[in-house]
């Protein structure tokens, strides 16, 4: 499997108050799990800085990483951007 990583930006329009922003996430959880069954998720990070969120994920089908970060920028009300992740010992290999 392929690694992923998401980065995502909330939108100010998200949401109103911080105890709303769970039942987003929740929402947004089960989406991509009832829709994107070929992504296994790894782990999850709030992050301070450029970024609001880190995803680490792995899949075998592009189409499903591009998939789940729609559902995220959809019912997330987030920008994101997806990296392909490479294990630093086996892109040390390569060179």
């Amino acid at each position: 499997m392929a690694t992923y990583v998401i980065v995502s930006r909330f939108s100010p329009e998200a949401f109103r108050e911080p105890h709303e922003f769970k039942k987003l996430a929740e929402a947004v959880s089960a989406k991509i799990k009832s829709e994107c069954s070929g992504i296994r998720w790894k782990d999850s990070y709030a992050t301070l800085g450029r970024f609001d969120v880190v995803d680490i994920i792995e899949a075998n089908d592009p189409k499903q990483v591009e998939k789940a970060a729609m559902i995220i920028r959809a019912y997330g009300h987030s920008t994101t951007e997806t990296l392909v992740a490479t294990p630093w010992k086996e892109f040390l290999g390569t060179l």
